[in-house]
């Protein structure tokens, strides 16, 4: 990345999409130290961003997370760890409902399936990625030999170091750099508080603030059966947060869309947004009803309910800000200009306009989206039983051939995360599963048309109930032997199986693969090597000033506490102990306001003063949960777990007039762990104060 930072550093800015204020998520390799220290005063040295990169993990089921003390403690919010903890429920003792807390390490329970990401290295090889890559290649075969190149590039990373190493494309393919992971997968539960507290105030306060939330895990990662030593990780402040303080946020957003073409743009709005949110809401009442059938049921679905919820209000919020002309307008009239200065280059003249060959890209995936989600990204197969015959029938296509020419999901370097899940002796729940692929097997039906081959294979004369009822009734993909046998066994095992999910894989894998195949060479090969070409156009007119849209690696926000003016009224930028109670009041008690058993018993023991949420400008998206938000000694003063509701059209334009990440306080968590819940040697531990106390009996 360096040599393109030379084009144009000083010139500052064309459009009005280009960072200003504290917008960006930005690399540690090219972190804005110039702009910090300009509004700021504070200078970011290498050691500090190297010790904060270092302590921050991410969490494979796609959020983020921090080291804590030296004894491998580990940091995230209770919606990121929750899985685990459901995982670890059983009928009759629901962690989720009642919290859990290990009081000796003997007593730390090992999550099924997580793996925590540490990011130790970072290298610069889009020379590499695109050494293959020739002039007159087309945009698919051009696709294919960065897809090769990317592949046998990690393969001999993960070979000589031993480490998870993945090529992230950032720019559109500008830009490739190779992360090094350090992985840990013996993840082990330490605490966790009740749901009524860590998601207090539901789905109605979800994305709003102010907010009262202990939305809190801790887990311990381990090494050869003991907790990992580690040399660095996240200190915990003493003193909290002020008003105005820079404040700095270390996680891994998912993804944002800020430099997309208006014509991929209008395809979110117009086709994907609009779908997915009609299938949220068909699945939250499906399994909405699912629970009122009894308690076990509630248990189950609990945690797959709250994601869809959050999920739907999530995307709402992004649609609504790609309704809002005073994002959509701006972002049209940059690209205009953009377009004008490419076209008014001579180099220029006789390629095709790179603007017009996405938006033929996007029309393509409107006429095959129906059948591309369906068929190859499983909409029609809503449950895990399914996930994973098609992972198993997938791998015993891809294993045998080279490297290169794999799926990207199946090259070397990435196969033993996926064993990892796909051997998890988590629990698989055959109830939920049938009610899930019995709707999804309908919607697929209204989809594509009864008379569609594919539903025809999968329904074989039967109503989407029955033939889901058969299918989970009758596979035995629950059992980690049987998937292990079929794994290990190839094509032959997966040829001679009569597994009725392994059979409806099979038989839709041809035409799976087809659309698969056109959309890697029709249309992400086209964005690929498009938007590098109008990315090269941006930096050739203002430089490197705006950081990469989010690809769920590690980047560092910042901005300052602060709150913000909400039609008229000042919002504060914290919240305090005492005002969960005073909320929870204002509801009578009553669910989703309803306070923990805990809360209330220890209430005349709380200093109500405590502060417990506040509210920073720093630039986040989801993805984020988790993330330490720290200080300028990069000492711990908070945990970021959601946004307010302006903050969601940052997924494609930033603005700090009123977009706000929401934390819970360091301080909050402490007299929590402390005065609610006993967990004093946990509160020790993150304090330094266990730490010092084995120094003085030395």
């Amino acid at each position: 990345m360096k040599r393109f930072l030379s084009i144009c550093l000083a010139l500052s800015f064309l459009f009005s999409t280009v960072a200003s204020a504290d917008e960006g998520m930005w690399l540690y390799n090219e972190a804005p130290k110039d702009k910090i220290k300009a509004k700021y005063g504070f200078e970011l040295t290498q050691a500090w961003l190297d010790h904060v990169r270092l302590s921050s993990v991410r969490f494979n089921n796609g959020g983020s997370g921090s080291f804590v003390s030296a004894d491998g403690l580990t940091f995230t919010n209770h919606h990121v760890g929750a899985g685990c903890v459901q995982q670890l429920s059983t009928e009759g003792h629901d962690y989720i409902k009642t919290g859990f807390y290990a009081k000796t390490q003997a007593d730390e329970a090992k999550c099924p399936n997580l793996e925590l990401n540490q990011l130790v290295g970072i290298e610069d090889v889009t020379d590499k990625v695109n050494a293959g890559v020739k002039a007159e290649m087309s945009a698919a075969d051009a696709g294919q030999a960065q897809r090769a190149a990317m592949s046998q590039i990690e393969k001999d990373c993960s070979t000589s170091t031993g480490l998870r190493c993945d090529v992230v494309t950032f720019y559109s393919g500008q830009v490739y750099n190779l992360y090094k992971y350090k992985k840990y997968t013996d993840v082990r539960l330490v605490f966790a508080p009740e749901f009524d507290i860590a998601f207090f105030g539901g789905d109605p306060d979800n994305f709003t603030y102010p907010r009262y939330d202990l939305d809190i895990t801790f887990f311990r990662v381990y090494e050869d059966g003991h907790p990992a030593h580690l040399d660095n990780y996240l200190r915990w402040s003493r003193t909290g947060v002020k008003n105005d303080e820079l404040v700095f946020v270390s996680g891994h957003p998912g993804s944002t869309a800020r430099m997309q073409t208006m014509a991929q743009l209008e395809f979110t709005r117009d086709v994907n947004y609009p779908s997915v949110l009609a299938l949220l809401k068909r699945r939250i009442a499906l399994l909405q009803d699912f629970s009122k059938q009894s308690e076990e049921n509630a248990r189950i679905a609990k945690e797959d309910i709250f994601g869809l919820q959050n999920s739907q209000k999530a995307i709402t919020g992004y649609e609504a800000g790609l309704m809002d002309k005073s994002i959509w307008d701006p972002k049209a009239a940059d690209e205009a200009k953009l377009r004008a200065a490419y076209k008014a280059n001579p180099k220029n003249s006789s390629t095709p306009d790179p603007w017009d060959q996405i938006a033929q890209a996007e029309k393509l995936q409107h006429d095959i989206y129906l059948q591309l989600n369906y068929l190859e990204r499983l909409r029609g197969f809503a449950s895990g039983l399914p996930q994973i015959a098609r992972i198993l029938v997938r791998a015993a296509e891809e294993k045998p051939k080279p490297n290169g020419e794999r799926m990207r999901e199946y090259r070397d370097s990435g196969l033993p995360s996926l064993e990892q899940q796909l051997f998890s002796p988590a629990p698989v729940y055959k109830s939920l599963d049938t009610v899930l692929l019995a709707d999804s097997l309908a919607q697929m039906q209204d989809a594509l048309g009864k008379d569609n081959p594919d539903v025809q294979k999968i329904l074989n004369g039967k109503n989407p109930a029955e033939a889901a009822k058969d299918i989970i009734a009758g596979t035995k993909l629950d059992d980690v032997a049987v998937r292990k046998q079929l794994y290990e066994g190839g094509e032959a095992a997966i040829l001679a199986s009569n597994d009725p999910l392994i059979v409806a894989m099979r038989a839709i894998e041809p035409d799976a693969l087809a659309l698969r195949k056109e959309f890697d060479d029709k249309i992400d090969s086209v964005v690929r090597l498009d938007g590098t070409l109008i990315a090269k156009a941006r930096f050739a007119q203002s430089g490197f000033s705006q950081a990469p849209d989010a690809t769920f690696t590690l980047r560092l926000s910042y901005g300052a506490v602060k709150g913000y003016k909400e039609n008229g009224k000042e919002i504060p930028y914290f919240t305090t102990m005492g005002g969960a109670f005073e909320h929870a009041a204002e509801h009578n008690n009553e669910p989703p306001y309803k306070l923990a058993e805990s809360w209330i018993n220890a209430k005349s023991k709380l200093d109500l003063k405590t502060p417990l949420n506040f509210v920073s400008t720093a630039d986040i998206i989801g993805g984020n949960s988790g993330s330490p938000t720290v200080n300028k000694q990069g000492e711990v003063v908070g945990i970021i777990f959601d946004g307010n509701i302006e903050s969601l059209s940052a997924n494609f334009a930033y603005s700090e007039v009123q977009s706000r990440a929401v934390s819970v306080d360091s301080r909050g968590i402490q007299e929590a762990l402390r005065k609610i819940y006993g967990a004093t040697a946990l509160a020790d531990e993150l304090s330094g104060t266990k730490a010092d106390a084995a120094k003085a009996d030395k």
